[in-house]
């Protein structure tokens, strides 16, 4: 059973990370894309740590921007500061974010385990961008339904099913990097 105080402070503890992702959210706009002309679409995380990971690694990695579709505020303290310089774009569902893509000329890849076309094997054209489903549930949308989007997978050699989701896009970044290296 949990005391009258443990629960208070827990409260705060969620009020604090809510002030501190709406006052990152706020110097958001004034971010700048990255280096690279990728972007990484995070389709319906949680909300926990491996949203701020990714725009972490999306930072270090020059991402262009970082959509998130259907994803409340989360604790930016993982981000090491990459919520307020990596641009956010924020989306209630696919449709919005798939058709904003698409206009600006983007290639959409969708990373799910058990497709047909490793990572290493595909050619990324330079306006590409990665989406990233719920660890558990996968992607929100059928992929029937946008048969512009290419599946690709991650090779995987062990007996887990897949990878931790803020891994796998490192992994699909630097790919990605690898390929377009400006350096």
């Amino acid at each position: 059973m949990i005391d009258r105080a443990t629960r208070k402070a827990r409260r705060d503890k969620r009020q604090q990370a809510l002030r501190r992702y709406e006052k990152h959210r706020q110097r958001n706009v004034l971010a700048q894309p990255g280096v690279h002309h990728f972007v990484i679409v995070l389709d319906h995380l949680k909300a926990g740590f491996n949203v701020a990971k990714i725009f972490r690694s999306a930072e270090v990695f020059g991402a262009s921007e970082v959509h998130l579709i259907g994803i409340g505020p989360f604790d930016v303290n993982p981000a090491k500061g990459a919520f307020k310089t990596v641009p956010a774009r924020f989306h209630d569902d696919f449709g919005a974010c798939h058709a904003d893509l698409r206009k600006r000329g983007f290639v959409l890849f969708a990373l799910e385990a058990g497709c047909d076309t490793p990572l290493t094997t595909a050619k990324f054209p330079e306006h590409s961008a990665f989406i990233l489903g719920h660890e558990e549930i996968g992607l929100s949308f059928a992929r029937d339904d946008y048969p512009d989007v290419s599946c690709l997978t991650i090779p995987q050699f062990g007996c887990i099913e897949s990878l931790n989701v803020s891994v796998a896009a490192s992994i699909v970044m630097y790919e990605y990097i690898r390929q377009h290296a400006t350096r």
